[in-house]
């Protein structure tokens, strides 16, 4: 604990140093008012300690202007029996408390202690009161389901460490949602959650975005950028999307990772960074990793603290519930039911797009309704049609109880045979990477009945 020491008084100035000293503060010791507002403003101080008769500026006046300086700094004053009137009104106007001389050495430390910890107290309420107000800020997550709760609780174990963590699941579960409820239960909540989508921005800007540029490493750098990582510095990156990240970005990713520092783009040197990574992916990263595109060493690094996110279909139980919170927020000024055979249709439906889904749909019969009941009649008429799930069932060729390993080789040999078995095209209908469907090709061993001709 850091103390000011201001007495005119010079012997004992550098005896109440010493003393203090010996109990273990730091001490910085001046002769005057002015000379102790300096030190203020260079320097943090836990507690003032200052005699009220000074020459020049008292305490009282020093008292005010420290105050104005470093609102959260205690105070003690030192006077004289004949001067306690003055003392009282330094405690009116912020003082801690005064101590009078003569007074013991066993007096005064007491009074500093108490001060001290009361400094304290107040500094872990301002902190509790600023956590508390971050994660009111934190998104809802709603569901009873088993699976959902399951998800819930490895959420409230994670959140306060700093472990990275790989969020998978479907499109459409809500995994940034899942990543801002990490941020904003942390210890990191008061700094920033910055998220990027590696998917939705081109492979020869992404690095920049990241990682930052220097002005003039590349045409077009018009100026300094600093990248999402030293944007993030201090809180939260998210990394949606990071299974589509090019090769040469994942080794660079690695090292960010690894040993917490960057290279902006033209850089001369690294720039350290502190910050929690939260990476997000609706691929297998584990099946990129066997076919090559993605490193392994990468996805062990990522996947520190694995959180699945179970997709609609597995916790129905949850739909009701969802559905009231998207009329809430779609119509919070007019009451809106679900008609019973409405939710049983819901309940039945497999969601391929999940909450996402859930939530456009809730929106879009809010706007659209006939009533202040919603029915099948507000469905809209293409409500079902479209069912990847269902539909991969009864393609042709395909059992109506399907392994995913029989799925996925219909559904490579369906492309072959759709693309005259030219393996570019097959790639490109599928919309993987060719080498990708050369590895499926072999893994399932499906071979071409003749040369292609590719």
């Amino acid at each position: 604990m850091k103390i000011l020491l201001a007495d005119d008084d010079r012997s004992l100035r550098r005896v109440l140093q010493f003393k203090l000293e010996q109990n273990g503060y730091q001490v910085t010791a001046v002769k005057d008012g002015a000379s102790a507002l300096d030190a203020l403003r260079t320097n943090k101080f836990d507690l003032l300690l200052s005699d009220i008769k000074m020459p020049g500026m008292d305490g009282l006046e020093l008292l005010e202007r420290a105050k104005s300086q470093q609102p959260g700094l205690k105070v003690i004053l030192i006077t004289a029996y004949a001067a306690v009137n003055q003392a009282v009104q330094a405690v009116k106007l912020g003082a801690f408390d005064y101590i009078t001389k003569p007074f013991e050495d066993e007096e005064l430390l007491m009074t500093i202690e108490k001060a001290l910890e009361f400094k304290k107290l107040e500094s872990e309420n301002i902190k509790l009161r600023k956590k508390l107000q971050q994660e009111s800020k934190a998104p809802k997550l709603i569901g009873v389901s088993q699976a959902f709760k399951k998800m819930l609780s490895i959420i409230d174990k994670i959140a306060e460490t700093d472990a990275t963590v790989l969020i998978t699941g479907e499109s459409g579960t809500g995994k940034e949602l899942v990543a801002k409820t990490l941020h904003y239960k942390s210890g990191r909540s008061t700094a920033d959650f910055i998220a990027i989508n590696c998917a939705a921005i081109p492979k020869d800007l992404l690095e920049s975005e990241l990682f930052g540029h220097i002005r003039g490493s590349f045409t077009g750098a018009v100026k300094d950028k600093n990248g999402k990582f030293e944007l993030a510095n201090g809180g939260t990156l998210f990394l949606d999307e990071v299974g589509e990240m090019a090769g040469d970005l994942q080794a660079k990713l690695l090292r960010a990772l690894q040993e917490r520092v960057i290279e902006p783009i033209g850089a001369e040197r690294p720039v350290e960074v502190d910050l929690r990574i939260i990476a997000a992916t609706n691929a297998n990263l584990q099946e990129r990793v066997l076919d090559g595109s993605f490193r392994e060493d990468l996805f062990y690094r990522l996947n520190v603290i694995p959180v699945r996110i179970p997709s609609l279909l597995e916790r129905k139980e949850d739909i009701p519930l969802l559905v009231q919170e998207f009329i809430r927020k779609s119509s919070p000024k007019i009451e809106i039911i679900v008609s019973p055979k409405l939710m049983d249709k819901l309940l039945k439906y497999s969601w391929p797009g999940n909450v996402r889904e859930l939530e456009n749909l809730v929106e879009r019969m809010i706007v659209l309704r006939r009533g202040k009941t919603l029915t099948p009649k507000d469905l809209p008429e293409d409500f079902g049609t479209f069912d990847p799930r269902r539909d991969m069932a009864v393609q042709k060729d395909v059992p109506e109880h399907v392994t995913f390993r029989e799925a996925e080789v219909s559904l490579v040999r369906d492309a072959l045979e759709r693309c005259g078995w030219n393996r570019t095209k097959a790639a490109k209908y599928l919309n993987v990477p060719r080498h990708v469907l050369i590895y499926r090709m072999k893994k399932h061993s499906i071979e071409e009945p003749e040369s292609s001709g590719d």
